[in-house]
């Protein structure tokens, strides 16, 4: 039975296809009739990649033998030489029944090595006739061809090992629920109330990746809803040490707010509590589907936020087909917006569109007193950002009073 272990058993399908490129190009250029890649795995010489000019290949990807029935043993142990223009004429290859069966005239053979220098397979291309014009120059262009082919799979696995370490992490985290929370506050124009708090997911800083990596990693390595709906289930047990008149507004990305795990989750959830935030970094495959994912739970009282409108034309989009309860503008669009005359008419375009269709504006990212002027101005509903108050641990958050907080905040920093 053969071993379950091998170089090329886990490599991207962009790396298979960079190889078995490189092995066609080879071995058109030397004009051989079939090029293949094998592997040596305990004992055996494994077929990985395949290439010939007929639509009969004899040589069957997957398949295996004995490796002292193979060429690729003995160019590999320097006992047969890397070119040959004629097998039969070869001592060693002449007694291998391999020679005649096929048959093999011209061949062309390079060993596959380690970083260490061990060979673990080789690159070879043959001629079912004798070929007198190959030269030693032919069989450099076929080292050479090997060289990128350990290149690409040394990149690969280097790239293998990072993703099963990432995934690793992704999920320690998750069974230890070792995810924390701050919260931002969300403060109404019209009279510097607290509104809500932008729930934010913090992770051990000694590692040194940012929230958005985090979230971008566990979604590369298929753990984002997972992580996702963590950090939701720890905002939701923090929810009854806030005021019961404070919103909270957490982050989820369209495949979460439409996996059904999300509607077990919220089960027992006071929905007129919480705003779900759905940011344009991942695409909405179906707007009808996550419509009816979400109908039951806003029928409920659950609110809709689109967040960084203004970053990019999807956020349009959302807004458009999903008719959110709140327009979150994103910080770029803010920033400044007291002296960019293009900024401050946009946001002032979205404010309008808002107000037309019922939904509150929240500017997000605001630092400045100019800015929240005007903001405030052009009819922005809501507000925040570190002029009026930072992300803050659940008990400070707790502690801050209902009414009056921004404007002791924006004073202390102007201050």
């Amino acid at each position: 039975m053969m071993p379950l272990r091998s170089v090329f058993g886990d490599q991207s399908g962009s790396a298979s296809e960079q190889i078995l490129s490189v092995l066609r190009s080879v071995r058109r250029h030397l004009a051989m009739d079939v090029g293949f890649i094998s592997e040596f795995v305990a004992g055996d010489r494994v077929f990985r990649f395949s290439d010939a000019e007929t639509t009969q290949n004899p040589i069957v990807v997957g398949t295996y033998a004995p490796l002292e029935q193979s060429f690729c043993y003995y160019v590999a142990k320097g006992l047969m030489p890397g070119v040959m223009h004629d097998a039969a004429e070869d001592p060693t290859a002449a007694q291998m029944p391999v020679t005649r069966d096929l048959p093999v005239g011209a061949h062309l053979s390079v060993p596959l090595r380690h970083a260490d220098g061990e060979p673990y397979g080789t690159l070879c291309c043959f001629s079912f006739t004798p070929d007198r014009s190959l030269t030693t120059r032919d069989l450099g262009i076929l080292r050479l061809c090997a060289d990128v082919v350990d290149a690409i799979l040394h990149k690969d696995r280097d790239a293998t090992l990072e993703r099963a370490a990432k995934r690793k992490r992704i999920a320690d985290t998750i069974e230890a629920e070792a995810i924390g929370l701050v919260f931002q506050p969300i403060y109404r124009t019209a009279d510097d109330s607290l509104a809500a708090f932008e729930v934010l997911a913090r992770f051990e800083p000694s590692l040194g990746r940012g929230p958005d990596a985090w979230f971008a990693d566990a979604d590369e390595v298929g753990l984002g809803e997972e992580l996702e709906l963590l950090a939701l289930r720890k905002a939701l047990e923090a929810a009854p040490a806030l005021s019961p008149r404070v919103k909270l507004s957490v982050n989820l990305s369209p495949a979460a707010l439409a996996s059904p795990r999300l509607a077990d989750l919220l089960a027992g959830a006071r929905l007129d509590r919480l705003v779900i935030e759905l940011t344009e970094h991942a695409a909405v495959a179906s707007y009808e589907r996550l419509r009816e994912s979400l109908g039951p739970l806003r029928s409920r009282g659950l609110g809709l936020a689109i967040d960084d409108v203004g970053a990019g034309h999807a956020t349009l989009r959302h807004v458009l087909d999903l008719a959110p309860e709140f327009i979150k503008l994103d910080m770029s669009l803010i920033r400044n917006i007291d002296t960019h005359s293009g900024r401050r008419a946009l946001a002032e375009a979205l404010t309008g569109y808002g107000r037309r269709i019922g939904c509150e504006i929240v500017a997000e990212g605001v630092e400045t007193e100019a800015e929240y002027a005007v903001l405030r101005g052009i009819g922005v509903t809501r507000v925040q950002g570190f002029l009026t108050g930072r992300p803050m641990p659940l008990a400070a958050a707790a502690a801050l009073p209902l009414a009056g907080a921004a404007s002791a905040a924006r004073r202390a920093s102007a201050g």
